[in-house]
């Protein structure tokens, strides 16, 4: 009769132990009626790091100190102002009244082999749009109609280093270090990183990727 307990426990010890270590970003701009609202979220090891509620960023794990934090928060708050006042402005000349949805998940996988993966998947009210190739710093296209709109952003997010080698550099090398540090049980990024850290970097990138794909879909798909 312990046979089948003792089997599922091990069974259970050994998949927790091959279960990777994940950090996991989550981003979702909606976009109505020339408004923007904007939600996201960071976990880390399974437990909450970030969290944005509106333009309301926190940092829920001391993964930065307190005044690198503070201009992380100050430049969040700038790409998503001016990306919301892109969005109105285009609202004001075109009237355009249906929403979209764009939602972008990025992090990485650390495994206890010591690889790891990091990926950049995104899509639009519920359908695939792109996905980020890491190891190349390219984008590739996933929107299955419409093909010039996903054309179009392609194109536009090729053409920054916020989008492409920025991002490169976050997701092979900055987030895999976070995990690594909180592998040996350190908590802590390396001081040695000089990328900015998770939602700065990311959602900077994330509004770039909404004036590329969000704000021309306003238009009607005139691109």
């Amino acid at each position: 009769m312990l046979v089948l307990p003792l089997l599922c426990a091990a069974l259970a010890r050994g998949a927790e132990q091959a279960a990777p270590l994940a950090f996991t970003m989550l981003q979702v701009t909606r976009v109505s009626d020339g408004r923007c609202s904007f939600w996201g979220n960071a976990t880390l090891g399974g437990r909450s790091s970030h969290r944005l509620e509106g333009r309301s960023l926190s940092q829920l794990l001391p993964l930065e100190p307190p005044a690198a934090w503070a201009r992380r928060k100050e430049d969040v708050a700038t790409y998503l102002d001016y990306f919301a006042n892109m969005v109105k402005l285009i609202h004001m000349e075109r009237r355009i009244e249906y929403t979209q949805i764009l939602r972008c998940l990025l992090g990485c996988h650390l495994f206890p082999n010591g690889t790891a993966r990091s990926f950049y998947d995104m899509t639009l009210n519920g359908t695939a749009f792109l996905s980020f190739h890491v190891p190349t710093a390219t984008w590739e296209r996933r929107w299955p109609h419409q093909d010039a709109v996903a054309t179009f952003a392609h194109q536009e997010l090729m053409k920054y280093p916020e989008t492409t080698r920025d991002l490169q550099h976050f997701l092979n090398t900055t987030c895999v270090d976070i995990l690594r540090a909180q592998s040996a049980g350190t908590g802590r990024q390396s001081s040695r990183s000089h990328t900015p850290l998770v939602v700065g970097l990311t959602l900077g990138a994330l509004a770039l990727v909404a004036m590329a794909a969000g704000i021309f879909l306003c238009t009607g798909g005139s691109c």
